[in-house]
């Protein structure tokens, strides 16, 4: 069982089941591991939800400038009753392609969690040319998804977000919930305008097949 994150304290005032839930993300989702590929000191969390990761990001950086942005006007009312504290740290309702147009070449680091899944693949390269276009030209993406790489975790997390979804509607889908092959998000990427430094599974440890991908402007 992992520890309680001090991250995680900024949410103390929210209601038991929102609490509940910031801790599971963490504790299910390597988040962490994306903070240490940010550069720059201004970040953006697409499709934050909560805010677990911009917590992550913006908790004892004073100088760093956080904005976090989802469709969720529920979840991004959660995120202002705790993180939205933060004086580096904006909030917003909206979309990546919102953002973009009205923020373009302004982020240093564009980090995205556990969003793709949730577009069918025909919306992606719509959504990765807009995170393109929110970073500087020497700017970074940071991407986390989960991969179907045939085992039985992908079919175990399938499940599990299929119930999160659907069921309990936790989570708002957009018009498909399915992991892709790596190859498939590789091929997005770099189709996007993206160079790829690296992916690396981030598996162990987890029930789920998670994949980091670190690719800067092309």
């Amino acid at each position: 069982m992992r520890g309680f994150h001090p991250a995680l304290s900024a949410f103390d005032s929210l209601p038991l089941a929102e609490r509940l839930f910031v801790h599971a993300r963490l504790f299910s989702a390597p988040l962490e591991e994306l903070t240490r590929h940010v550069k720059g000191s201004r970040l953006v969390d697409i499709g934050c939800g909560h805010g677990v990761l911009v917590s992550l990001l913006a908790m004892g950086f004073p100088d760093r400038s956080v904005v976090g942005v989802d469709p969720d006007a529920r979840k991004i009312e959660w995120a202002k009753r705790s993180i939205g504290r933060f004086s580096n740290v904006r909030l917003e309702v909206g979309t990546v392609e919102q953002l973009a147009q009205r923020e373009a070449a302004q982020f240093d680091t564009v980090l995205v969690a556990d969003v793709l899944y949730l577009l069918p693949p025909a919306q992606w390269p719509a959504f990765l040319r807009a995170c393109r276009a929110l970073l500087t030209p020497h700017g970074r993406l940071v991407l986390k998804e989960a991969e179907n790489d045939g085992s039985w975790r992908a079919k175990k997390a399938l499940l599990q977000e299929q119930v999160m979804v659907r069921l309990l509607r936790r989570t708002h889908e957009s018009g498909a919930i399915g992991f892709e092959p790596r190859e498939t998000l590789h091929r997005a990427l770099e189709e996007t305008g993206f160079s790829l430094r690296e992916s690396v599974s981030l598996s162990h440890g987890y029930t789920t097949p998670h994949v980091l991908f670190v690719a800067d402007c092309a």
